[in-house]
């Protein structure tokens, strides 16, 4: 067993961090609190989700993390940074940064491993690890485990770091003091709002319009983009970065050496050309690995062409 529960949740932080996580908070493991759900439900209602029906399901799931685990006593929170050590080109087709390098499910459980040994060997505690795996909410508990606050443009930011980062949560039946919620804001700043092309972002810190976001129109959608999604993509092909470039957080962003999430060089000398070219068997050979095989070879071939054949299209 493991010492005191203060100690315990230390020695998690620690491992954490020397594992390449950026931060880890705890938050006792207990419903949503009212106004969250309700703020949640009227979102899904009102069908800003658009095509991510899955989002809908499992209801009582996620609005209490309890029910992923018998026992549930504590919520871990861990952030990764995925911030690019190498950018694309500003010509070449864009995609968003987080997808620069292999898939990161698999990266950040490994990562976790030290910490989940710890608590299932030494502390004899159950544990799940959630990395954008289950339906749980994943910016609010960050917030109650005191990591960061979401700003206007619905992204969870860390004070002092920014927002380029994979959340993760360990639902535990170990039970560890919660560390105070976190409680910034983003001032005055409208930035993200400003600098969104679609309008997805309402500017009140309510959640965003997936209906018009490009990030879920290029990635998450099937099917043809709606009317004049052309005209607002300019380079992007895969996600969008904007509301996160235009961030002031973000300008103490520091780019990540995690050997998973460095780009190739095919993957880096991509041009509208040479995507123009692409099979399938390319696509499958470039991606391996990847989160944009997330789109299929379909829908990026999709992107590309509203890329590119749009009247006012512009590529100075």
């Amino acid at each position: 067993m493991c010492s005191s529960p203060s100690q315990c949740k230390e020695t998690i932080r620690r491992l954490a961090l020397d594992a390449g996580f950026e931060a880890c908070g705890f938050a006792e493991a207990c419903p949503v609190a009212a106004p969250a759900v309700a703020a949640y439900d009227r979102w899904t209602a009102e069908g800003r989700h658009f095509s991510m029906g899955y989002l809908e399901n499992h209801r009582e799931v996620r609005n209490d993390p309890r029910l992923l685990l018998d026992g549930a006593k504590t919520v871990i929170c861990l952030a990764l940074n995925y911030y690019p050590s190498t950018l694309q080109p500003a010509n070449a087709p864009q995609f968003a940064y987080y997808a620069y390098g292999r898939d990161y499910h698999d990266t950040v459980r490994r990562l976790l491993t030290p910490v989940t040994d710890f608590l299932t060997e030494t502390c004899g505690a159950a544990c799940r690890v959630c990395v954008d795996s289950a339906p749980i909410r994943e910016r609010y508990w960050a917030q109650q485990a005191g990591i960061g606050f979401v700003g206007r443009n619905n992204q969870l930011i860390l004070p002092g770091k920014g927002s380029y980062f994979f959340l993760c949560e360990i639902i535990t039946t170990l039970a560890l003091p919660p560390d105070v919620p976190a409680s910034g804001n983003c001032g005055d700043c409208h930035l993200c709002v400003d600098a969104c092309p679609a309008k997805a972002l309402p500017g009140d810190y309510s959640a965003l319009d997936a209906r018009c976001c490009l990030s879920c129109l290029t990635i998450e959608h099937r099917g043809d983009l709606p009317e004049k999604t052309a005209e607002k993509l300019g380079k992007r092909v895969y996600g969008c970065d904007a509301c996160q470039k235009a961030c002031p957080h973000n300008r103490n962003a520091r780019p990540n050496y995690i050997a998973d999430f460095q780009p190739s060089e095919e993957f880096l000398s991509l041009s509208f050309e040479s995507m123009a070219r692409m099979t399938v068997d390319d696509f499958r050979r470039i991606f391996r690995g990847s989160a944009v095989k997330r789109t299929k070879y379909e829908g990026l071939m999709r992107n590309l062409k509203a890329a590119t054949t749009h009247p006012d299209k512009k590529r100075e």
